[in-house]
C-alpha cells in the first residue's frame, strides 16, 4: 500500500519556518505528496496569537503527522 509523505524543508536559520501570521493569528502549512503523485497544500490555523505558542504547536502537529 502506497502512503502519504510530508514534504518538509527544514531552515534552521528561520525559526518560523511553516508558519504564517495572517493579521495576527498563526497558522501552519506545508504540501502533502500523495500516493497518486499529486500534492495537497495543507493550512491549519494555529487559533494563537503567541509565536511562541505556535512554534511548540507546529512542531507537535508536524511530528505527529509523520506517515
Amino acid at each position: 500500500m502506497k502512503r502519504k509523505s510530508l514534504s518538509i524543508r527544514l531552515n534552521n536559520k528561520n525559526p518560523n519556518h511553516h508558519l504564517w501570521n495572517n493579521h495576527g493569528t498563526w497558522w501552519l502549512h506545508y504540501t502533502m505528496h500523495l500516493p497518486d503523485h499529486t500534492k495537497k497544500r495543507v493550512r491549519q490555523n494555529l487559533h494563537t496569537h503567541d509565536v511562541n505558542k505556535a512554534r511548540l504547536l507546529r512542531d507537535k502537529l508536524l511530528e505527529d503527522k509523520q506517515i
